[in-house]
C-alpha cells in the first residue's frame, strides 16, 4: 500500500489529492470521487492543504519504515541439498541456525541424529557426511545456546537432553558422545531452550507434563516444575530477562509462571478455543503474543497482557488451514514472523502501541510447503543489505534460506533498522541466576558488522542432583520394591556402564567406516558396469 498527495488548484483554491495503494493520481477528479487504476479501487478526497489529511487514510494506511519488507529465496547454489529432513510427527521447528552453523533434524535409523553444517557448506550434502547421532530415539527439538555458537542442545523420545560441543570447522566425524546427558524425565522431550542471559541454565519441557531447567555446567536438575500442566505442554518462552517463563498447554491455558518461586504468577484459560496446538511467546515489553485456533478451526493471533489476562489486547483471525503458526519474534524491531507448518507462506506483523496493535505487514509466498523453520539471530545478518531477518526453510530434501529486506538506497549504516541487539555474552552466571538475580541482555552495536569472537569449551563438573535430596512428592503409590532400589549405582556398576559406552562407541566407528567402504565400493562397480 502507498499513500500520496498531490498539490493542484480548482477554481483559484489549492487543494490535494490523496489516495490509497496507487502509484498515480488523477488531478481532475471531483470530491470524493471513486476511479480504477492498477486494478484497484482508490478514492479521492480533495481538500485545502492547511487541512489534515482525511482520518480514512490514517487509519487505513500507517506510516512503517517495515512496510515495504520483501523476502527472496536464494539461489539453488546457496541452498543445502539431498538432506532427507525428518518426518517425525511433533510440532517443532526442527532447524536451529546461529552465526556460524545451520542445524538440522534427519531421518535416521536406529536412534535420532541431526546434522550440523557450517552456513557456507552448501550444495549437495554427501549421504556419509558426519551427523551429531547420540541419541536412541528420535530427535524431537535442538536449540543452539546463545551464549556459545559452538554448543548444541537437543531433546530426544529417549528422554533425554543432550548438550554437545561442536567442533571449530564443524564435524568431520560422527558425533556419539556429548558433553552431558541430563536425565529427569520420563517421557518424550520436545521442547529446549536456552536461558537468554543465564550462562548454562536450560529449560526442557517432556510429554510428562514436566518442566525441568538445568544448571549444564554441573548436569543438575535445579528446578523441577511439577503439578503445573495437567497435559501435554505445546511451548514454553522465557521472558527477555529470563525472570519468567510463558506456557502454552493442551488444556487450552496460557500459564505465566516463575520458576524459582515455583508459582505461577498468571493464568488465561481457554486462550484459543480450538483443539489444535497453541503456541505463546513473550514480548521485549512483557506481553505475552499467542498462536492458536478458534471454535471453528479458524488460525488466530492474540496479544495479552500478563497483569490482565482477563480479555485479550488484540485478536485477529487468519484463515482455516491446519498447521500450527511457529512464531519467530524480532525484539529490536518489534517483528512477528509467523510460519505455519504445512503452508508454502511467512506472514509478518508489527506490534505497536496503536490500535489495533498487531498491525499485519506483507506475506512472502513460494510453491513449496514448509516442513519446518530455522531463524538467524539478528547477530548473523548482513547489515550492508538491509537484512533484518534470515529464515532457513526445510522442504523435503532441502533446505533453503530466505532473507527479508527492507528496500533502502543509501549504502551507509541504517540505525534506524538496527537498534543495539542481544550479543553472545551472558549477563549473569548460573548460580546467580539461580540465587534469585535476573540481567538484562547485554547489547552490542551492529554497525561494523558482527565479528565473532572466541568460544571457549563448554566444561560440565558433575554433582549429585540436588532433586534427588528432596522427599517424592508421590511416594504414596511407589511400591515396596521399587522403594528398596538404590538411586545410586555402585563404582562397580560405574566401572561397567563407562566400559559397555566405550565399546558401544567403538562399535558405532566401525559401522562407520564400513559404510564408507561399501558406498566405495558401489562407486568402482558401477564404472565397472559402464
Amino acid at each position: 500500500m502507498s499513500t500520496g498527495n498531490h498539490h493542484s488548484s480548482k477554481n483559484n483554491i489549492p487543494y490535494e489529492v490523496w489516495w490509497e495503494d496507487q502509484q498515480l493520481f488523477n488531478p481532475n477528479a471531483n470530491n470524493n470521487s471513486c476511479f480504477y487504476m492498477g486494478g484497484t479501487l482508490a478514492k479521492c478526497l480533495l481538500h485545502t492543504p492547511q487541512e489534515d489529511p482525511p482520518d480514512m487514510f490514517r487509519r487505513v494506511v500507517r506510516a512503517s519504515k517495515f512496510r515495504h519488507v520483501f523476502g527472496q529465496a536464494l539461489k539453488n547454489d546457496q541452498c543445502y541439498d539431498d538432506i532427507r529432513v525428518s518426518r517425525v510427527t511433533w510440532d517443532s521447528s526442527f532447524c536451529a541456525v546461529n552465526p556460524k552453523f545451520v542445524a538440522i533434524i534427519i531421518e535416521a535409523s536406529g536412534g535420532g541424529a541431526f546434522l550440523v553444517l557450517p552456513l557456507l557448506k552448501t550444495g549437495r550434502i554427501d549421504k556419509a557426511y558426519p551427523t551429531v547421532c547420540g541419541h536412541t530415539g528420535p530427535v524431537l527439538d535442538i536449540d543452539w545456546c546463545p551464549h556459545n555458537d559452538h554448543v548444541i542442545a537437543s531433546g530426544s523420545e529417549d528422554c533425554t537432553v543432550m548438550v554437545w560441543q561442536i567442533p571449530e570447522n564443524g564435524l568431520v566425524t560422527p558425533l556419539a558422545e556429548p558433553v552431558v546427558v541430563l536425565e529427569g524425565h520420563s517421557k518424550r522431550v520436545g521442547i529446549i531452550t536456552w536461558h537468554p542471559t543465564a550462562r548454562n541454565v536450560l529449560m526442557s519441557a517432556g510429554c510428562d507434563n514436566l518442566i525441568i531447567i538445568w544448571n549444564v555446567g554441573t548436569g543438575e536438575a535445579m528446578i523441577q516444575l511439577e503439578d503445573m500442566h495437567p497435559d501435554v505442554i505445546f511451548s514454553a518462552c522465557w521472558s527477555r530477562n529470563g525472570a519468567l517463563i510463558c506456557t502454552a498447554c493442551k488444556d487450552k491455558n496460557i500459564r505465566v509462571i516463575d520458576p524459582r518461586k515455583e508459582k505461577i504468577v498468571a493464568e488465561k484459560d481457554k486462550a484459543h478455543d480450538g483443539a489444535r496446538p497453541m503456541r505463546a511467546i513473550f514480548l521485549a515489553d512483557g506481553n505475552i503474543f499467542t498462536t492458536g485456533f478458534s471454535r471453528m478451526s479458524e488460525r488466530q493471533l492474540a496479544l495479552w497482557n500478563p497483569k490482565s489476562m482477563e480479555e485479550p489486547i488484540s485478536v485477529h483471525e487468519l484463515d482455516t488451514s491446519n498447521g500450527v503458526l511457529l512464531p519467530f519474534y524480532d525484539a529490536d524491531t518489534n517483528i512477528v514472523y509467523l510460519c505455519g507448518k504445512g503452508d508454502s507462506s511467512i506472514r509478518y506483523f508489527e506490534i505497536t502501541d496503536e490500535a489495533p496493535f498487531v498491525h499485519y505487514l506483507n506475506t512472502f509466498s513460494s510453491k513449496e510447503p514448509q516442513r519446518g523453520m530455522g531463524y538467524m539471530p539478528k547477530r548473523g545478518l548482513d547489515v550492508n543489505k538491509c537484512e533484518i531477518a534470515r529464515f532457513y526453510k526445510l522442504h523435503e530434501r532441502k533446505c533453503e534460506p530466505i532473507i527479508m529486506t527492507v528496500p533502502r538506497k543509501s549504502d551507509l549504516f541504517q540505525d534506524d533498522l538496527y537498534p543495539d541487539t542481544a550479543g553472545p555474552d551472558c549477563a549473569i552466571e548460573a548460580e546467580d541466576w539461580f540465587d534469585g538475580k535476573n540481567g538484562e541482555p547485554i547489547l552490542i552495536s551492529l554497525k561494523n558488522g558482527y565479528v565473532p569472537g572466541k568460544n571457549r569449551d563448554l566444561k560440565v563438573v558433575k554433582k549429585s542432583n540436588v532433586l534427588e535430596g528432596k522427599p517424592a512428592k508421590k511416594a504414596a503409590n511407589t511400591s515396596p520394591a521399587e522403594s528398596k532400589a538404590s538411586p545410586h549405582p555402585s563404582i562397580q556398576n560405574e566401572g561397567k556402564l563407562e566400559e559397555l559406552l566405550r565399546e558401544v562407541k567403538s562399535l558405532r566407528d566401525l559401522v562407520t567406516l564400513q559404510d564408507r567402504r561399501i558406498a566405495k565400493l558401489e562407486d568402482e562397480m558401477s564404472k565397472v558396469a559402464i
